[in-house]
């Protein structure tokens, strides 16, 4: 199912949850936001449309790597101490060594690690729990355990702190609302769809 189909179907659930809670105009559209991308966090695995769509072009990133490669190796040679001028250099080097390396597929474990890092220095719980998601995510194939009832467990831990942080309610259950919508709208229930999801992965691989 495509990804505005998704972020339509979260979107929604914000609506309705909003509804339900008699909520004013302001939250009922903040809501709505959240649910849309709630709707679309599944597919933020290795194989899922919406990663490279969140990511920087590896291109760039190996270009960045690159040029403080160079940088610090260049800068190297005009060290004063002989011991920094053999460690810059060194270090030079391999950063433009391992820019080599550097795919698009790699990009989500990097903006995962950002994201980490960005809630430590914030001292945001959620978005610390946000990070290690995209990290797990970046390594594990479209549709399986993103798209599990494991995977929902922990998003609801995202979406509880992220609730306990702004205290607007409604944010917990349009969370949930949307991240469920995207599951059971990839289910093999529905003509549209040629696969299932995995519900019970690590204890079943049956796709349902």
């Amino acid at each position: 199912m495509k990804g505005t189909t998704h972020a339509i179907l979260g979107g929604t659930g914000g609506l309705i949850v909003s509804q339900t809670i008699a909520a004013d105009p302001s939250i009922s559209l903040l809501l709505i936001g959240i649910g849309c991308v709630a709707g679309l966090v599944p597919d933020m695995d290795i194989d899922g449309k919406l990663s490279n769509k969140i990511t920087f072009s590896h291109r760039i990133v190996k270009t960045i790597v690159q040029l403080i490669g160079g940088f610090l190796a260049f800068q190297g040679l005009f060290h004063d101490d002989k011991g920094g001028q053999l460690i810059s250099i060194v270090i030079g080097v391999c950063l433009i060594l391992l820019s080599t390396f550097i795919r698009q597929r790699h990009m989500l474990t990097f903006t995962g690690i950002g994201v980490f890092l960005a809630g430590v220095s914030l001292n945001e719980v959620w978005l610390i729990l946000l990070g290690i998601y995209i990290v797990i995510a970046s390594f594990v194939s479209h549709r399986t355990y993103t798209h599990s009832i494991l995977g929902t467990i922990y998003f609801a831990f995202v979406a509880y702190y992220l609730d306990a942080t702004y205290q607007i309610e409604g944010i917990f259950l349009t969370c949930l609302v949307g991240y469920s919508s995207h599951i059971i709208a990839d289910m093999k229930f529905l003509p549209s769809n040629k696969r299932g999801v995995k519900l019970f992965l690590p204890f079943s691989k049956k796709e349902f």
